[in-house]
């Protein structure tokens, strides 16, 4: 095959090139659903963590806000933890690229983040002021932190099962491709390998079967002329000189059919199309279909394969 005026394919040797490059394709492929499915376990255990880190935090919350109405009032710590419960509400939703979080696509999980929601702007309006954070009544901070604590318990728990789904369809789908990567190895193995190997063996059976013409025949009749030139040049009989040449004849015409016996041995089976050259030939003709390769281009008789 011809890209431009350089030749990427030569001639023989395409079966090769479609092992290999079948084989360095599924390895890509495998390689990169494997890590794909790492990079969404990452993903799916660190939303696990921050929804679990939320509960501590409206824990702290409701801490800071008895320590502000009974005793020392931290407002920065309470600030803080403020901030962070309802940055934290917010990411979950809709992710964040800094952090590898894709936004929420489960309708259950979304709903019980709307349940969530009057409690966290309650946090907001009733915490964020100094001024009347220390006219909210305890027992009402206790029950919205208990109902947060509550809802968020659910939402962790949907998290681990969505995570868990999520798991077993990568493995579905890196099972299924390792399933179909076996087809591919044993369709290659008895439509490429297998018939490149049977065609070399015939080729060895060729060379066999020329070494020993050149051996036996062709040697015996080569030895016969050159004997008879021996003969020839100390017959000094016309009649026996004419008579010596005829034989020379004969054995020049025995060294021809020789010599065509094994030319035939060589094209033995050549016009043979092999299996892999109709995988071949579907590969190029795609090519063709795309530019990539001159139509003129035919598929090869696979002699190199030797």
């Amino acid at each position: 095959m011809k890209i431009g005026n350089k030749e990427v394919f030569k001639k023989g040797f395409r079966a090769y090139y479609l092992l290999v490059v079948s084989i360095i394709v599924l390895t890509l492929a495998i390689q990169s659903i494997i890590q794909y499915s790492l990079a969404k376990q990452r993903s799916t255990a660190m939303i696990v963590n921050l929804a679990g880190r939320q509960r501590s935090l409206s824990q702290r919350l409701l801490n800071e806000a008895y320590s502000c109405k009974y005793d020392n009032c931290d407002y920065a710590e309470v600030k803080l933890t403020l901030n962070k419960l309802y940055q934290m509400n917010t990411i979950l939703q809709v992710g964040s690229t800094n952090l590898g979080i894709d936004p929420l696509d489960s309708e259950a999980i979304l709903d019980n983040f709307k349940k969530l929601e009057p409690h966290v702007n309650w946090f907001k309006w009733n915490l964020s002021d100094l001024r009347v954070i220390n006219d909210v009544k305890f027992n009402d901070m206790r029950y919205r932190v208990d109902r947060f604590t509550t809802i968020m318990d659910e939402i962790v728990l949907q998290f681990q099962k969505k995570s868990e789904e999520d798991i077993k369809g990568m493995r579905i789908i890196e099972m299924e491709l390792a399933i179909f990567s076996v087809f591919i190895v044993l369709f290659e193995i008895f439509f490429i390998v297998n018939p490149i190997i049977n065609r070399i063996m015939k080729q060895k059976k060729k060379l066999e079967e020329i070494a020993w013409h050149q051996s036996h025949v062709f040697s015996s009749h080569m030895k016969n002329i050159q004997d008879l030139q021996y003969v020839l040049r100390v017959e000094k009989i016309p009649e026996r000189q004419q008579e010596i040449l005829k034989f020379i004849s004969e054995e020049l015409d025995k060294l021809k059919e020789v010599s065509k016996t094994m030319v035939k041995a060589l094209k033995k089976n050549d016009e043979t199309e092999m299996p892999h050259h109709t995988v071949i030939k579907k590969v190029e003709g795609l090519l063709e279909k795309y530019h990539i390769m001159p139509s003129e281009e035919l598929i090869d008789d696979g002699k190199a394969h030797s």
